[in-house]
This record gives C-alpha cells, sequence and structure tokens, in this order.
C-alpha cells in the first residue's frame, strides 16, 4: 500500500465529532487530515472501507493475557506480541501488558522485556502496568496474598529505573502500602500512579490524590466500597475530579444500575474509562489456565478460582463497547471515547491516541453498523481483516 492513503466509504469519529462523505488521510503512519470524500488531493490512493464506521483505535490500560499467554507465566517479548495480537482483531491498538503481583524476579524479566518491546516497535504495545505487589491483603482479590508486601526505597528505584525504558509505565498501588511520599517520586518520575486493591478510606484516598496518583484500577471490584457515612475509596474516586478510573464492563464485575450511578455522578476532568481485565483466553477456547500455581476456570462469561473468587475478565473491547451502548444506555460516541480517548487521557498520552488528527497515530478501528470489528489499523498498517469484511 501506498505510503499516503485515504479511507474512503464510511462514517468516521474523530473522538469528538462525526464526519459524513469524509476520508481519513493516512500518511507514514500518521493521520493527515479529515477531508471531503470529492476534495481528495491528487496521487492519493482510495481505500474503500464498504460502509459502516472509522474510529479511533481502542486503548487498554489492563491486559494480563491474550492468545493463550499470561505476561506472569512468560515475561518476555515473544509473549508481549502474543498478547497484542489477539487483542488486536477485537479492536485494541494499543495496549499495557499487565503483571499481576508476582516475585521481583517476574517483575525484572517483565520489565526487561517491556523495555525491548519499546525498543523493537512491537506494533500495539504502549508500555506496561505493574498491577501490585504493593497492594491491601484484606483486598487481594485474585493476587497471591504471599506475594504482596509494602514498597520499600529498593522497589520504588526500582520503578523509577523502569520507567526510562517504558513509553508508559502504570503501577496499581494501595496506600496501605506505599507512603504519599513515594508516589509523589513515582509521579515526579513520570510514572502513572493508580489506587486499587484496597481498603483505604476517603480522606487517603484523596490524599494521595494530591500526592500524585490520578487513577484507579477498576473501580468498584476490590476496593471498599461506598457506605452512608464512609464513602471508601469507590466514593472517593467519583467525588475527587483528579482521578480516571478503569470500570470492567462485562455485567458480572459491576451491575449495570451501579454503572450508570457512577457515570452520572462523577466529577471530572478525570473520567471513567473501559478496561478488559483480560486473562489468556482471549482469542481462543481455552476453559482453564493457571496463574501464580493455581487454576482459574473459565465459565458462563467469567474467570474464576476454585473458591468463586473473580480472577480477570474474559472480555475484550469491542465488547465492553457494546456493553456500555446498548446495556447501560450510552451515546455511542461516548462509549468509544470510553475505549480510546479516555484511556489514552488516563496515561497522558492522548497528543497521539484515542482520536484522530493531524499527526496522530493511524491506529483505526473499522466497525459494521452493528459494531462488528470488520479491519483494524495500527500505524497504518492493516493488522486484521474480518473474513466477511474488506
Amino acid at each position: 500500500m501506498s505510503d499516503r492513503f485515504a479511507l474512503t466509504g464510511a462514517r468516521i469519529f474523530d473522538g469528538a465529532d462525526w464526519h459524513h462523505d469524509a476520508a481519513l488521510i493516512v500518511k507514514d503512519g500518521m493521520v493527515e487530515a479529515i477531508l471531503p470524500a470529492g476534495a481528495l488531493p491528487s496521487g492519493v490512493s482510495r481505500v474503500e472501507t464498504g460502509g459502516g464506521l472509522l474510529v479511533p483505535g481502542f486503548v487498554d490500560i489492563q491486559v494480563n493475557g491474550g492468545g493463550g499467554v499470561m505476561l506472569n507465566d512468560h515475561p518476555d517479548v515473544a509473549s508481549i506480541e502474543t498478547i497484542c495480537r489477539a487483542h488486536a482483531p477485537f479492536g485494541t491498538t494499543a495496549l499495557l501488558p499487565t503483571l499481576i503481583t508476582d516475585t521481583p524476579a517476574i517483575t525484572a524479566a517483565a520489565v526487561a522485556a517491556g523495555a525491548e518491546a519499546a525498543r523493537k516497535k512491537v506494533p500495539g504495545f504502549l508500555g506496561l502496568h505493574l498491577e501490585g505487589p504493593h497492594l491491601s491483603i484484606a483486598r487481594k482479590g485474585a493476587h497471591d496474598p504471599a506475594l504482596i508486601r509494602p514498597m520499600t526505597e529498593a522497589d520504588q528505584a526500582a520503578l523509577i529505573a523502569a520507567r526510562r525504558g517504558l513509553p508508559v509505565l502504570l503501577t496499581t498501588i494501595a496506600p496501605e502500602s506505599v507512603e504519599p511520599a513515594r508516589v509523589a517520586a513515582l509521579a515526579k518520575a513520570g510514572i502513572v500512579v493508580s489506587l486499587g486493591h484496597s481498603d483505604t478510606d476517603y480522606a487517603t484516598a484523596t490524599a494521595f490524590a494530591e500526592a500524585g496518583a490520578t487513577v484507579v484500577t477498576h473501580l468498584f471490584n476490590a476496593m471498599s466500597q461506598i457506605g452512608n457515612r464512609e464513602p471508601g475509596l469507590a466514593g472517593a474516586t467519583i467525588d475527587t475530579g483528579k482521578f480516571y478510573a478503569g470500570i470492567i464492563a462485562d455485567g458480572i464485575h459491576v451491575h449495570p444500575g451501579t454503572m450508570t450511578l457512577a457515570l452520572n455522578a462523577k466529577k471530572g476532568p478525570g473520567k471513567i474509562l473501559l478496561v478488559t481485565d483480560a486473562m489468556a483466553t482471549i482469542g481462543t477456547d481455552m476453559t482453564s489456565f493457571t496463574l501464580n500455581g493455581r487454576t482459574i476456570y473459565r465459565k458462563d462469561g467469567s474467570l474464576r478460582l476454585a473458591d468463586g473468587t473473580l480472577a480477570g475478565a474474559d472480555l475484550d473491547m469491542i465488547s465492553a463497547v457494546r456493553f456500555v451502548h446498548r446495556v447501560v444506555g450510552l451515546d455511542l460516541d461516548e462509549a468509544l471515547r470510553m475505549a480510546s480517548l479516555y484511556p489514552a487521557e488516563a496515561i497522558r498520552q492522548a497528543h497521539r491516541l484515542g482520536r484522530f488528527a493531524n499527526g496522530t497515530a493511524a491506529d483505526i478501528v473499522g466497525l459494521s453498523e452493528d459494531l462488528d470489528v470488520k479491519n483494524v489499523w495500527i500505524g497504518g498498517e492493516k493488522v486484521f481483516a474480518a473474513s466477511t469484511g474488506n
């Protein structure tokens, strides 16, 4: 394909507005412009999409696995490549492979693999999310309690060193295991700090926002809930405008009514965004897998430990978009922003991801009118085409 081409024949959503009878111009892997379809410059190759929608690629900041692979089990570049490939058919063009609480050796290996993936420019690789080990045992979820521990000076230094080799580094911590001064140091080093797996109270959560935490991990899950006298971390997330918050929109982790309440009440500028919290099952027919030596079972749309504890999600991003649009009732514009623009903003990448404008990445998802993924481009290169697509 030419280094400069125009995608035509579809309605185009640029992250804010819809464009009809328009063309999306791509040059050298970047978006150049959106122009009327009848006003294409000479020499531009026309690629007819066959109708439907063209929308900014989805950005997933919490992806534990895919394609039969868990980052924890195989913290190497090959696994990162497999995970990125597995999620592309579902519209995810940029993601943070996520390491669940593990040993220092596994964490170091994942960081080294992430740095190598960044150097290799693995398509879809955005950086890393280290979820733990500095969490609260009281809200451990599926994390191994034997591996949860407080953050030390050495841990802080290791995270800051890791950030230097990664485009993005997000880490989930609990106030019970990390001092506010450490959060401030991490934020100053360019690390995105998220609060999660925590039983903390409202006052502490807001104090950590002041210290530099800007994201909350899977809102309502594995955290202190909203009470009449103590709003908890969930309440602080909604009432504190500084927090962006991921939410798992599978209808299992959070009730649609609860999602509606949170979306209506959320103070800005921080927004609620979609995450999959996906595991190895995505893109496969596997019925079980292991994490830290424990078996996780896939059944009825969920992933659970033997005791019934939810362990990540059997969810892809286009399914999450359809859920918040069709079940929760959000306008399609907002559902798409929750999967693209808002996560990009949360990790400070909205200058190049989550929208179409001159100079943004040509990460593009072609959807049918029924919101099925037809085509996916990463950096202007087509990485997926549905068998019935064009």
